[in-house]
C-alpha cells in the first residue's frame, strides 16, 4: 500500500491497495490524512518523521509497518504500508508452541529423573516396582506426544493418505467406543441406517480424541453423548460431556496443539494435549470443519463436519 501525502498532511494520491484497505474515494482527494484513513497513529508517524516504524492501527485493529520515503515534489512524503498482521500472529502461536511444548516435556522429564534417581539408591523390590512403573507411564507419555507431533506435521505437509469407503456412522461410533472402553456411560444418538463416503480411520481417530477428550473432563457419574446428522451435504458429529464447560473466550483456540484452558485440570486429566489439534487437521485435511459450543444445561459440545461424500469432493477438486 502506497499514500501520497503533503507537508500539511493532506492525501493527494493512494494506490488501488491503499485505496482498498482503508476505503477511500479517489474523487475526493486531496483529503486529510485522518479523515482519509481514520488513523492517529499514522498521522502521529508522519508527525515524528521516523523512517520506518511498526504501529497498531486502532481503528482496523491491523499491525502494519511504515516506510517513509522522499515524494516526488518537495514536502511530499510517499508512505509504504506493509499489513503484518498475520506475520506477527504465527509469530506468537509459534512461541506459544514453544513454551507450552517445553512445559509439556518438562513435567515427564522430571518425574523420569527422580524415578531413576531413586533407583540408584537400591530401594526395596516393592519401591523398585512403583519407580519402574512410573518410567513406563512418563515414557508412554512422551512417546504419545512425539507420535502425536509427527502425525500434525504429515497432516500439514499434505502427506495424508485417503482411503474412502462407503459405511454406517452408528456401527463406526460403535466400534471405537467398545476399543476406548471409556469409564463413562456412553449416549449414542445416531439415526439407524446413516450412512456416508468418507475414509473410515480417520473420522474414527477424530471421534476418538473427541469421547477421550469428553470422558477427561465429566464427572465420573455422567454420560458423554453422541450425535451425528447429514445436514447440507456434510456430516456434522459431536460429542458433548457434562463437565464445568469452557468460557467463551476459549473456544477459539481449544483446537490449537498443547492450549490449556485450566493447567491445572488439564494436568489432573492427563492426556497429550494434542488430540483436539489433530481432530481439527485431519478434519480441514477433508475440506472439514470443528467448533465447539456450551451446551444448553451445562458441559461442552465438541464436534467436527467432514463431507458426507468424499468422492465427490475429490473429482469437483481434481
Amino acid at each position: 500500500m502506497a499514500l501520497l501525502v503533503d507537508q500539511e498532511h493532506h492525501v493527494y494520491a493512494a494506490n488501488r491497495a491503499a485505496r482498498t484497505f482503508f476505503a477511500i474515494d479517489a474523487e475526493r482527494l486531496p483529503l486529510g490524512l485522518l479523515d482519509a484513513t481514520r488513523e492517529g497513529r499514522l498521522l502521529e508517524t508522519l508527525s515524528t518523521g521516523r523512517p520506518e516504524e511498526e504501529i497498531r492501527l486502532s481503528h482496523r485493529r491491523r499491525i502494519v509497518q511504515t516506510q517513509l520515503l522522499p515524494g516526488p515534489k518537495p514536502g511530499h512524503t510517499l508512505v509504504y504500508i506493509i499489513d503484518v498482521t498475520e506475520l506477527r500472529r504465527l509469530e506468537t502461536v509459534r512461541q506459544e508452541f514453544v513454551a507450552n511444548l517445553s512445559h509439556e516435556l518438562k513435567t515427564p522429564i522430571t518425574s523420569l529423573r527422580l524415578a531413576a534417581e531413586s533407583l540408584t539408591g537400591h530401594p526395596p523390590a516393592e519401591a523398585r516396582r512403583r519407580f519402574a512403573e512410573r518410567i513406563l507411564k512418563e515414557t508412554d507419555h512422551l512417546a504419545a506426544i512425539i507420535a502425536n507431533l509427527q502425525q500434525l506435521a504429515e497432516i500439514e505437509q499434505g502427506q495424508l493418505a485417503f482411503q474412502v469407503s462407503h459405511f454406517e456412522v452408528r456401527e463406526l461410533v460403535a466400534e471405537v467406543a467398545e476399543r476406548m472402553r471409556l469409564d463413562r456411560r456412553l449416549e449414542i444418538r445416531v439415526p439407524p441406517g446413516l450412512a456416508v463416503t468418507g475414509d473410515r480411520s480417520k473420522l474414527a481417530q477424530a471421534l476418538s480424541n473427541l469421547l477421550d477428550n469428553a470422558a477427561r473432563f465429566s464427572p465420573v457419574d455422567s454420560a458423554v453423548e453422541v450425535e451425528a446428522e447429514v445436514v447440507d451435504g456434510e456430516l456434522r458429529l459431536s460429542v458433548r460431556d457434562h463437565g464445568l464447560g469452557i468460557s467463551p473466550e476459549h473456544w477459539t483456540r481449544v483446537f490449537e496443539r498443547f492450549y490449556k484452558v485450566d493447567r491445572a485440570r488439564s494436568r489432573d486429566a492427563g492426556g497429550s494435549g494434542l488430540g483436539l489439534a489433530i481432530t481439527k487437521h485431519l478434519a480441514m485435511a477433508q475440506g472439514g470443519r470443528v467448533w465447539t459450543e456450551a451446551a444448553r444445561d451445562g458441559g461442552q459440545i465438541f464436534g467436527i463436519a467432514v463431507p458426507a461424500d468424499l468422492e465427490d469432493v475429490d473429482q469437483s477438486m481434481a
